[in-house]
């Protein structure tokens, strides 16, 4: 019987337990996962289960390390995001956020565009440290996003998205995230991507100001278009940002481009 252990494929004897093959592969584990279950008793193999072992506190061959950092992923999902690639238009609030996701949960290449430089005012929301401040927002991000995911591949624009140039940066892309802060730009990107690139779906945000109740934040769909937010708060005189709504509204976003990644479209 063949079974999957730290990402290499094992011949193991049927009727194997899990504790047969801790104690064979790896007898100093003290984790072991079971096709994405945490597993705290011992249970029969199957034929092309994958199982993880780990040593707490171990730093592990980068030759295991994906297959220990992706070993909470439903069985299956983990082939399919390293295959797909991600679009983040803007790297503030919104799209810091849902890059980290987005390469925590394991998605192979994302796209980020962004023009501008980490300052002050980006620390009470964004995924920015003081040792990024003077820093592009795209290299900053690169960094965090490496330290999470070494295994994600990166592609930074640091430029102003618009219609004459969206299409081609975004063109290999299956989902393109929509963080941008101006009305007009989202709307100008939004309609340039859904026009031009006929395979590629859309996420938006609209609505996130203040510190209303989180449950307001919602995802809709539109054909190819999700838009994640209230749909109404912005932001005013009076009415700033909080680091807790955008980051729930982040996650929505990131949660709806993962569920479409799956294959699953509602």
């Amino acid at each position: 019987m063949r079974v999957t252990v730290n990402e290499k494929e094992r011949e193991v004897p049927e009727g194997s337990t899990l504790e047969d093959i801790r104690r064979t592969f790896k007898p100093h584990a003290d984790v072991i996962v079971q096709n994405g279950f945490p597993c705290v008793s011992d249970f029969k193999v199957k034929g092309s289960d994958r199982i993880v072992l780990i040593k707490k506190g171990e730093i592990p061959p980068i030759s295991e390390l994906e297959s220990m950092m992706m070993a909470r992923n439903a069985p299956g999902a983990h082939e399919r995001l390293k295959s797909s690639t991600v679009g983040i238009a803007g790297a503030g609030g919104l799209g810091s956020h849902v890059a980290i996701s987005l390469a925590r949960a394991g998605v192979g290449k994302l796209v980020l565009v962004d023009h501008d430089v980490v300052e002050p005012t980006n620390l009470n929301r964004q995924m920015y440290g003081i040792d990024h401040l003077g820093m592009k927002k795209v290299d900053a991000l690169e960094h965090i996003l490496l330290q999470a995911n070494p295994f994600v591949e990166v592609e930074k624009h640091d430029l102003y998205l618009d219609d004459s140039n969206s299409p081609g940066i975004f063109r290999d892309c299956e989902v393109v995230v929509e963080c941008l802060d101006d009305a007009s730009a989202k709307s100008e990107l939004i309609s340039t991507v859904l026009s031009n690139l006929e395979h590629v779906r859309v996420v938006g945000a609209s609505g996130l100001a203040g510190y209303g109740p989180a449950n307001e934040i919602i995802t809709k769909r539109h054909d190819r278009l999700y838009i994640c937010g209230d749909g109404v708060s912005g932001i005013a005189p009076g009415i700033g940002l909080v680091s807790s709504r955008v980051m729930v509204c982040a996650g929505h976003q990131a949660n709806q481009t993962i569920r479409v990644l799956l294959g699953e479209y509602d």
